[in-house]
């Protein structure tokens, strides 16, 4: 297969093999494409910042940060970017959040490899990939309200202290103003991050941005 437009592939992986794996695989599809690569994701901002890209393939977990808090920032950098996450980390739990905060694709590190290059080029041709596992996912989203906006699954008292989370206020500034105690509000958060299945601030920053009706 061969295609006359130079097609920018952004490969960011904190492991060497890993995207040189990728480089042999696109290869192999026989796309006329130009390779960039980081490993980390301040240099993955930094190439985006001056490069255009026409498709990233991110891991979901760098030794500086969790890409999902960074989709938001690439989608506005690079509207016409499409993005695959192509990770270790279980599909059928963090696909969804992943798909919400802007990528175009999500793909496990245990695939096949005929069925990596395919994601390539569906990537290319369609502009995304959903493996059959992200296809379920969002079938059943449209049938389950509370896996379609997980938001659902919060209390009001949840979700007001997650809203003050997600504002910059701290557990002290929220205690003051609910009038309850420190380590009140610091059970809530963990109830929220637990049941969200979230890591940090950013990611329920972005939650709230794109589950609010």
């Amino acid at each position: 297969m061969q295609n006359d437009k130079t097609t920018t592939f952004l490969l960011a992986d904190d492991h060497s093999l890993i995207r040189q794996g990728l480089v042999f695989m696109i290869e192999e599809t026989g796309l006329n494409s130009r390779i960039l690569q980081a490993s980390t994701l301040a240099q993955l901002l930094e190439i985006a910042h001056s490069e255009s890209i026409d498709i990233a393939v991110i891991d979901a977990h760098f030794p500086d940060g969790n890409s999902l808090s960074l989709l938001p920032e690439l989608k506005i950098l690079q509207p016409d970017m499409k993005i695959l996450i192509f990770t270790g980390i279980d599909e059928e739990i963090n696909a969804l959040k992943f798909i919400h905060a802007g990528a175009n694709g999500f793909l496990s590190k245990m695939s096949e490899e005929d069925e990596i290059k395919q994601a390539i080029l569906r990537m290319k041709t369609h502009g995304q990939y959903l493996s059959p596992v992200t296809q379920n996912l969002l079938i059943s989203s449209l049938h389950h309200p509370k896996t379609a906006n997980p938001l659902s699954e919060l209390t009001e008292r949840e979700l007001e202290i997650a809203d003050m989370y997600a504002q910059g206020l701290g557990n002290l500034e929220i205690a003051n103003r609910l009038g309850i105690k420190q380590n009140t509000v610091s059970t809530i958060k963990k109830r929220v991050f637990e049941k969200l299945n979230i890591e940090n601030i950013m990611e329920l920053a972005i939650l709230l941005r794109n589950h609010r009706s």
